[in-house]
């Protein structure tokens, strides 16, 4: 769906671009995969075995784009949720948009998206750094509403409707910066931009795609955020709307094998882009399991000498997951006993 770029930033709004395809016949187990390591775009072959995020400039300053292809990471995700092909759909629209929103942002800011929707999905969280780490989990990851009457995945009734909260934090600041909006539709991207437009008062245009195979394997994901500065000319939103609309669905691109440095290339036609852009390599995390392990074992020793040795009685063992990773660690009466506070 393409909505006129030029007038929609001139109101304050966002532009939302959703293209997530359902190619199957029938389901029966929600696996992912790695995707193959040579893809192909115009005559262009490329080796894709990671992940890339990339920021750049017009050549006249008056545009900043990020795009990502998060097709790998979004694999390991639904992997590790065991999603259903919507719930995966929706959750690989969720990590996208919140690693745009979060990445290159100022050291040490975490970026936390959650929607609170009251559709069969459950709601979402997605957490996300300024280095490109982003995790996030489903409350129900089983949830796979009836396609809608066009084939395509009903991800909207599966969020359903209700708030997104954004929280923006930093430990060199006291309070992080909170900012609640309707879930407008729950396709994930019209909501995400809602909230820039609603919360941060920035006009941009915001496209997240996932595709997926006849296997529910994740065939590919990403997307693209277009911010404009506030003294962008006519011409250059007049260019960019045509650009956009010419580009169309973003999981098509990745499918030709088009890098982030082509889709740039393509959303800036006609403007340039400037030759000093960055990239960094997302991943899903972090999650790290000596650390998590470490602070599992601290979290439970804080349920109290008595408490854990009631457990220890009981079960013979204390089992934790991490609702991120889907990681469970094994603890022994002793193991936890060397970690409780130490009495005053």
């Amino acid at each position: 769906m393409h909505l006129p770029l030029r007038s929609r930033l001139h109101t304050g709004s966002a532009l939302q671009l959703v293209h997530t395809k359902l190619q199957r016949q029938s389901i029966s187990r929600y696996q992912c995969y790695q995707r193959s390591s040579r893809r192909q775009c115009g005559s262009t072959v490329r080796c894709s075995s990671t992940d890339e995020v990339l920021r750049s400039m017009s050549e006249n300053g008056e545009v900043s784009i990020l795009v990502v292809d998060g097709t790998d990471l979004v694999s390991e995700a639904c992997t590790r949720h065991g999603t259903a092909p919507t719930a995966s759909a929706a959750l690989g629209r969720a990590l996208m948009g919140t690693l745009l929103m979060g990445c290159f942002r100022a050291e040490g800011e975490a970026t936390q998206v959650t929607f609170k929707g009251n559709g069969v999905l459950g709601g979402m969280q997605i957490i996300a750094d300024a280095h490109g780490n982003v995790k996030g989990k489903v409350g129900n990851p089983a949830a796979d509403p009836p396609l809608r009457p066009d084939g395509k995945l009903d991800v909207g009734a599966a969020v359903g409707r209700g708030i997104l909260a954004v929280v923006r934090s930093n430990k060199s600041q006291d309070e992080p910066y909170t900012g609640l909006t309707e879930i407008k539709s729950g396709e994930v991207a019209e909501d995400l931009a809602g909230y820039l437009a609603d919360s941060e008062q920035i006009s941009s245009a915001l496209a997240l795609g996932v595709s997926i195979h006849r296997d529910a394997a994740i065939r590919a994901a990403g997307g693209y955020l277009i911010q404009v500065l506030p003294f962008a000319s006519e011409e250059t939103l007049s260019q960019l709307e045509q650009n956009v609309a010419r580009c169309g669905a973003m999981t098509d691109m990745l499918h030709e094998g088009c890098t982030p440095r082509v889709i740039t290339e393509r959303l800036l036609h006609g403007l340039g882009v400037s030759d000093s852009g960055f990239s960094l390599h997302p991943r899903y995390g972090p999650c790290e399991a000596d650390s998590l392990k470490e602070r599992m074992k601290r979290a439970v020793a804080l349920l109290g000498e008595k408490e854990v040795q009631s457990i220890m009685r009981q079960e013979g063992k204390i089992e934790v997951s991490c609702d991120f990773c889907r990681e469970t660690y094994t603890f022994g009466e002793q193991e936890v006993m060397d970690a409780l506070p130490a009495e005053a």
